[in-house]
């Protein structure tokens, strides 16, 4: 099941997660808000939480 989180906007944002290889090698996890559902869809980790910019309610996930 996919996280849903709805911004203090009303809209309503899917996350979605990608590994990605950074230049020395390293594999990480990016993690990203979209506006619909896509096959990349994940959970929210246990160690993260999703913060709201009140200005413009753009969604960021950071560690807590």
């Amino acid at each position: 099941m996919a996280y849903k989180h709805t911004n203090s906007k009303g809209v309503t944002y899917y996350l979605n997660s990608k590994a990605v290889t950074l230049r020395g090698g390293k594999v990480q996890t990016i993690y990203y808000f979209s506006k619909d559902q896509r096959p990349e869809a994940s959970d929210l980790p246990a160690d993260m939480m999703v913060n709201e910019n009140p200005r413009n309610g753009f969604l960021t996930v950071k560690r807590k």
